[in-house]
């Protein structure tokens, strides 16, 4: 094999399929990135065995050839390379020689026959959305999955599709992220869950452009993400998700309308005198003009005063401060609406369109003067 293309290409093809590439395995070839220029296209391929990622790149095809390099070292070699035409070049022995100017690595490949490809799926049924909305609603959802493997459903989200409805929803045992979003056309119902990881590296990979979309093909046990000219392939998670539509109540005892922003840098400021690892509540009391946030801990106290149009009764509630600003930053509206009951059951922050909702459960705490 023999072929040239420019450091940029390489280079962006490299650090895209380098996402399924396994920290830990036991199969060595599955550590590698496996070119195939053997069918007049530069193709790059990793897989993990749960997520795979394609991807092509422009470049010339002197040879025609097939061979897997350890990710690691060719990322880094191409990484450290000079900003020109790289020649990748292999012999009948699996040795490699990569040039780039001056400089020349000889390494040793290992046979592309032995590498996992990618499985064929069957492209039946299929969904578009644009590469900005799927980018915008992974980062609206992404923060409030599980990252322990105890429950498998919560490490990944549900993509639940019907008609022109698209919901995607996160949760870990202490909280809820919804978004539903507008589909172009209308599509059958789809349910699955999607892994966390592959929502992860996929929204590394997404440009984010409105103008562009992503293709995402669903089977009973795999989905498929088609967009520029890479293929991300995924496992999903086995299983019926949870149902969480009775946690979802419209009932609420107070209504408080806040500037986002306000609140957001509040909340911030007050974090400052909690240490790392310290499980220190803001407690919040809504009365009729503004609400007080106030926190105690060991580096001292903090109370500040902000503003708000209330709907009910007074409350006073007490929250985990990062679960309140994980919301709140991928919030773009400047006022919001926050529902709740009592100190005792969650809070739900909602917009009027239903187009997105947060929900926290509150902590416990003690009032010291």
């Amino acid at each position: 094999m023999k072929l040239i293309c420019k450091k940029a290409n390489l280079l962006n093809g490299v650090q895209i399929v380098s996402k399924a590439v396994p920290g830990k395995t036991t199969m060595p070839i599955l550590e590698c990135i496996l070119i195939d220029a053997s069918k007049g296209e530069i193709k790059l391929t990793a897989n993990d065995m749960e997520l795979g990622i394609e991807t092509k790149i422009d470049g010339d095809i002197l040879e025609k050839g097939i061979i897997a390099l350890d990710a690691k070292i060719f990322l880094e070699i191409v990484r450290k390379l000079p900003d020109n035409m790289i020649t990748i070049e292999t012999d009948s022995n699996l040795n490699v020689v990569i040039t780039c100017e001056k400089a020349k690595f000889n390494i040793v490949g290992k046979s592309g026959e032995d590498f996992s490809y990618l499985p064929e799926i069957e492209k039946d049924n299929s969904v578009v959305i644009s590469q900005f909305t799927l980018k915008e609603v992974i980062r609206q959802t992404i923060f409030s999955i599980a990252d322990n493997e105890n429950n498998k459903l919560m490490t990944g989200e549900l993509f639940e599709i019907e008609n022109n409805n698209m919901k995607v929803v996160s949760l870990d045992g202490h909280r809820i992220s919804l978004r539903n979003i507008e589909l172009k056309d209308n599509y059958d119902h789809i349910k699955v869950v999607v892994p966390g990881k592959t929502l992860n590296e996929i929204s590394k990979i997404l440009i984010g452009e409105a103008d562009k979309d992503v293709v995402i093909y669903f089977t009973d046990k795999h989905i498929l993400f088609e967009f520029d000219e890479t293929v991300v392939l995924s496992r999903l998670i086995e299983g019926e998700y949870f149902k969480i539509e009775q946690m979802l109540s419209t009932d609420y005892e107070t209504k408080m309308i806040i500037n986002k922003k306000e609140f957001l840098n509040c909340i911030d400021r007050a974090t400052l005198l909690v240490k790392e690892g310290e499980k220190k509540p803001i407690i919040i009391n809504v009365t009729d003009e503004d609400v007080e946030l106030k926190i105690n801990s060991t580096i001292g106290s903090m109370n500040e005063n902000i503003d708000i149009v209330k709907e009910g009764k007074d409350i006073m509630i007490g929250f985990n401060p990062k679960f309140l600003i994980d919301s709140l930053k991928v919030i773009d509206d400047e006022e919001i609406n926050i529902y709740m009951v009592n100190p005792k059951a969650p809070c739900i922050i909602r917009d009027d369109h239903n187009s997105y909702l947060y929900l926290i459960l509150p902590v416990n705490f003690t009032v010291s003067n």
